[in-house]
């Protein structure tokens, strides 16, 4: 059987060892990268009777990869912030249109009522 012994070191507060026996490695560094695990005293890994230390190897394995930024086209930027404000002005007239053809369809239906 093969599990992972996560140490937390709060502090003051203590320590926690988080011991999950169905977590794999996966997981492990998914949580690390994550930022759930924080302040990581150290990470065991167990399997049988042998007892290895892996801090050092789950925290290379967890770091982001760095990305470099592209060459940002800040003409194609302004085009589409343009684009988007057309259309969402259009949006708002259309939304304006529907509710002046819902108060007109409301009067109407008040002077239906009325002459009765």
């Amino acid at each position: 059987m093969q599990y992972f012994v996560v140490m937390i070191d709060y502090g003051r507060r203590g320590r926690e060892a988080i011991v999950d026996p169905e977590i794999t490695r996966r997981e492990v560094i998914a949580r690390v990268t994550s930022g759930e695990y924080q302040n990581i005293s150290f990470i065991h890994e167990i399997a049988g009777s042998a007892v290895e230390d892996i801090t050092a190897d789950i925290l290379a394995e967890a770091i982001l990869p760095e990305v470099e930024p592209e060459e940002i086209d800040l003409q194609a930027v302004r085009l589409d912030h343009l684009r988007d404000l057309r259309k969402h002005a259009v949006e708002e007239l259309e939304a304006c249109d529907h509710s002046s053809e819902l108060s007109g369809q409301t009067d109407s239906i008040k002077l239906i009522q009325s002459s009765k």
